[in-house]
């Protein structure tokens, strides 16, 4: 019998692989023409077939880079992601621009998983959006073996590299998964990588330095206002971020490390009848999916004036709204890579935008403990990881606070266990999880995390990003300048729009 809906999606599919880019942009996205290196980029991926490592600043279009290629391409583009309201997002504008594309992960019922999966392997849909978990599931490496794969599109591949700011273990086995699919055609993309981190995204996808060009865009955002400002405490702080607020109105993002500073300033917000929102990782699902809705949707305006929300840095991750006017650190951030992916959400629209750093110098303490508990010693590790070999029945019954109580640490806010477990997940020597109950010892203590001198060095890498946040507050010339020279965008020119550049100015005349 002939199947008439795949037939259908054959002739669709086939219908936009004789398109060109420029054709699929202006049909399906409704612009004229590309941006800055998005064409550059395309042509190598669809006429030279070529791997390219993209870096490029936040809101500056790098989903369009693999989704033309995607459409063009006969067989089907695997795309990885981090976030699983990130992938749901960028599939549901997909869906209304009537591109076939879907997504599989965890909130995906086991029926449907099993119904994307193959109807990406038959070639219904061009998209498939995964997070990098899923190819531990060896009925889901199974069925994807089959399929034909033209592209392979890593989003926020900074993820990948240990010595970036938001390293993932899974990310950095996807090496492995791409041999597993057949080494197809791969595209990296990332608003934040290092030189090293870059050479490091390299490396771990298994590919010669020769084989893969490297596209920078640089820092070119010149509506992004940089300011940063001394405080001395809560009174002057708080004080600073409402004469923000009166200034620059419009939408908002005020970020904090800490959920407790948060809800202290939510707090006062609250008395003084600002309206506004919180998202952080202590609210359940369904509401921080509300929240962020929410803001993209301005369904529940604080004022005539726009959005509020108070978020740690858990918020922001495909945020595309692009009328933020404002964003501010209430508290120092752990690096230039998070502060520069942070900012970038302002402004989008291209009109002037305030992003504004708040810095008190005992909020150092605060990211210093982060790290700390972030790079665990390899004593450290062999303490939890003889407690799981004597206990793993206690563990699997009572959870990762016996673990934690046997460190003879019951601080809560000390993530080196979960830190311990995820890496020991990653390298094989357990399988299984603590929250699953299911959790057991499979290898010996893998070398890499018994190597103390390894250990220190990521510790001091961590510590030197820090660092710069610090040298950044500490700048005197121009703020972009110094976040171009941190990436390694060589020729970037004063903006004359940052707080040091108007302080120079000043100077001069």
């Amino acid at each position: 019998m002939i199947d008439l809906e795949s037939c259908v999606s054959r002739l669709y599919i086939l219908h936009l692989n004789m398109k060109t880019p420029i054709e699929i942009l202006k049909q399906y996205y409704g612009f004229s023409e590309f941006r800055g290196l998005q064409e550059s980029i395309i042509t190598r991926l669809v006429e030279e077939h070529k791997h390219s490592l993209v870096l490029m600043p936040t809101g500056g279009g790098k989903s369009l880079i693999y989704q033309i290629p995607a459409l063009i391409f006969e067989g089907g583009t695997i795309v990885i992601s981090p976030l699983i309201a990130l992938m749901q997002d960028q599939v549901d504008a997909l869906k209304k621009r009537e591109i076939p594309a879907e997504f599989i992960n965890s909130t995906v019922s086991r029926g449907n998983r099993e119904k994307r999966l193959q109807n990406f392997v038959k070639g219904k849909i061009k998209l498939l959006y995964v997070t990098p978990e899923r190819f531990r599931k060896k009925e889901f490496v199974a069925e994807i073996k089959k399929a034909k794969i033209s592209l392979l599109a890593i989003d926020e591949a900074h993820c990948i590299s240990e010595w970036g700011h938001d390293f993932r273990p899974d990310y950095s086995r996807i090496g492995e998964f791409r041999e597993l699919i057949g080494n197809p055609l791969t595209v990296a993309l990332t608003a934040t990588a290092t030189l090293d981190v870059q050479k490091d995204i390299i490396k771990k996808l298994n590919l010669a330095e020769e084989e893969i060009e490297l596209f920078h865009q640089g820092i070119q955002r010149p509506n992004l206002r940089l300011e940063a400002k001394d405080i001395w405490g809560y009174d002057d702080k708080l004080e600073k971020m409402l004469e923000a607020l009166e200034t620059f109105k419009g939408n908002t993002i005020i970020y904090f490390s800490l959920i407790k500073t948060l809800d202290e300033f939510s707090g006062y917000l609250h008395k003084t009848k600002i309206g506004h929102s919180v998202y952080h990782g202590k609210l359940d699902t369904h509401r921080r999916k509300q929240v962020q809705r929410q803001f993209l949707n301005n369904d529940n305006p604080s004022d005539s004036n726009g959005q509020i929300i108070l978020a740690t840095n858990a918020f922001g991750m495909g945020i595309d709204k692009a009328d933020i006017r404002l964003i501010i650190h209430a508290e120092i951030p752990s690096s230039i890579e998070s502060y520069y992916q942070e900012i970038g959400r302002a402004g989008r629209d291209g009109k002037d935008s305030l992003c504004l750093l708040l810095y008190d110098q005992s909020d150092l303490y605060t990211q210093m403990e982060f790290i700390k508990w972030s790079n665990p010693s390899a004593e450290y590790y062999h303490r939890v990881y003889n407690i799981l070999r004597k206990d793993t029945d206690k563990i699997n019954s009572t959870g990762v606070d016996f673990i934690r109580e046997e460190m003879s640490f019951k601080d809560r806010s000390d993530f080196r266990v979960e830190t311990v477990l995820s890496m020991l997940d990653r390298y094989g020597v357990t399988k299984g999880s603590v929250e699953n109950s299911n959790i057991e010892l499979v290898s010996e203590l893998h070398p890499k995390l018994e190597n103390e001198s390894r250990l220190e060095n990521k510790l001091m890498n961590d510590n030197k990003k820090l660092l710069a946040m610090v040298n950044y507050f500490k700048e005197e010339n121009c703020r972009r300048i110094f976040i171009s020279d941190y990436f390694g965008f060589p020729g970037e020119k004063p903006c004359g729009n940052c707080d040091c550049c108007n302080q120079s100015n000043g100077k001069q005349q």
